[in-house]
């Protein structure tokens, strides 16, 4: 079996045989099969699809590419989450500890940065000291102690995906239904949960751009769950715009924070309990979903959620300091205001422009070695619909370089429009697929 046979295969839009799917994983973990040739494939799928049988089959491939997470040892329904990549999306950072807070363990495996969305590792490492990488045996021992582990995804778990899902970001070829889809839940399939929380993003900030899609790729991941024997809900949400108003590491952080502290903006607080909601139907379908959702956002301002995020900040070796004072976390050496040049409406922040934007700053990998700025960024003053004066504030650029600055103002003005009608957004939560 050769590489080059199966590239010209999938170019011509053929489906691949399990074989030739093993062959492609093996060989590429192994290091038997180059960047270039992998490049090549991903391309041709991207392109040509795949059917929801070699779908199903590359997610066994790279779930089973390594060590499979045995979490039984720890008590409880054990709860995951995985977000497909938005702007400004830090919800796993209030998610994760509001559900531990509520007694339910969640034992979570996150990414770094992907194309032009942020990464919930490199967020969490621009907590000073927080330790990232873990053990196995480390990470079942902390879930077991307090209920609540964020790590990176370890060297031995679906090494395949760690792999492919880096070349993905470099090669243009992250948006691609079935790499997205096997690449979700062969990580979630390994990392060993019994209930998969799906926050499946769709719009102009999103890998995926329309609703037809983002349900197509929504149900395929739910009926991999399935049929893995998960229970499992995927939560559509639009990414139009930005999901609230601090896009870069260290300052969606601190957005989180403020969230957990009864203070976070409207669509990031109405996601959070959209997901909290769905996660509490599915472990217990004899509650109402009023009674959940007074339950959940209850819990979101008791201040529960944020004691559970503050020791895992101090469980994982980060300075628990910065819950109450965030200034290791506005570290960058230019803080900039930008005033709106007129008076009216925000018709529209395009939440794509916004990523490009704050990548031009420094906070998002070009190649798969970049390393990025954690301290950089920009915050929102206003959201679609808002009403704005003339000389007030829009937005603050966080930067480190002036170069990258005004290259970011220049991407960020095309961005924004500013007009006479008030335009209503669209709500954050478009569906809901079980």
């Amino acid at each position: 079996m050769r590489m080059i046979d199966i590239i010209i295969k999938k170019r011509n839009g053929e489906a691949l045989s399990e074989e030739e799917i093993s062959f492609v994983v093996d060989g590429y973990v192994k290091g038997d099969i180059p960047d270039y040739q992998m490049s090549a494939l991903l391309m041709a799928i991207y392109f040509r699809g795949m059917n929801i049988e070699e779908t199903i089959t590359l997610t066994k491939k790279m779930a089973y590419s390594g060590k499979v997470l045995d979490l039984s040892s720890i008590p409880g329904i054990k709860v995951d989450k995985h977000s497909t990549g938005g702007v400004g999306d830090k919800t796993t950072l209030i998610f994760a500890p509001l559900i531990a807070s509520m007694g339910y363990p969640v034992a979570k495996m996150s990414g770094r940065s992907l194309g032009h969305t942020g990464g919930t590792i490199d967020k969490l490492e621009s907590i000073p000291g927080f330790k990232t990488s873990m053990k196995d045996e480390e990470f079942i021992k902390q879930v077991k102690e307090i209920g609540i582990a964020i790590v990176g995804q370890t060297e031995d778990l679906v090494p395949a995906d760690k792999k492919i899902y880096a070349l993905r970001d470099v090669t243009g070829t992250v948006d691609s239904i079935p790499l997205i889809a096997s690449s979700v839940m062969s990580k979630k399939i390994a990392s060993g949960s019994d209930v998969i929380i799906l926050d499946v993003k769709v719009g102009r900030g999103a890998f995926i751009k329309d609703i037809n899609s983002a349900k197509e790729l929504a149900r395929i991941m739910v009926g991999i769950g399935k049929g893995f024997g998960r229970k499992i809900v995927a939560v559509l949400s639009q990414m139009d715009q930005p999901l609230g108003f601090a896009i870069g590491n260290s300052l969606e952080v601190m957005e989180a924070i403020e969230t957990l502290k009864g203070r976070g903006p409207k669509d990031l607080n109405e996601l959070i309990v959209t997901l909290a909601t769905e996660t509490l139907r599915l472990i217990n379908i004899n509650y109402k979903n009023e009674d959940i959702r007074a339950k959940v956002m209850e819990q979101l301002s008791n201040g529960k959620a944020l004691a559970k995020f503050k020791e895992m900040i101090k469980t994982q070796g980060g300075d628990v300091k910065i819950v109450d004072d965030y200034s290791p976390l506005l570290s960058a050496k230019i803080q900039k205001e930008i005033y709106s040049l007129e008076g009216g409406y925000v018709e529209d922040i395009d939440a794509y422009k916004v990523a490009l934007s704050v990548m031009a700053l420094g906070a998002g990998r070009e190649k798969k070695e970049d390393k990025i700025d954690l301290s950089v960024g920009i915050r929102l003053y206003k959201k679609i619909g808002d009403k704005i004066e003339k000389n007030e504030p829009i937005v603050t650029f966080y930067a480190n370089d002036v170069e990258k600055l005004k290259r970011a103002q220049e991407i960020f003005r095309e961005a924004i429009k500013i007009g006479n009608k008030k335009k209503d957004p669209l709500p954050i939560v478009l569906d809901v697929i079980s």
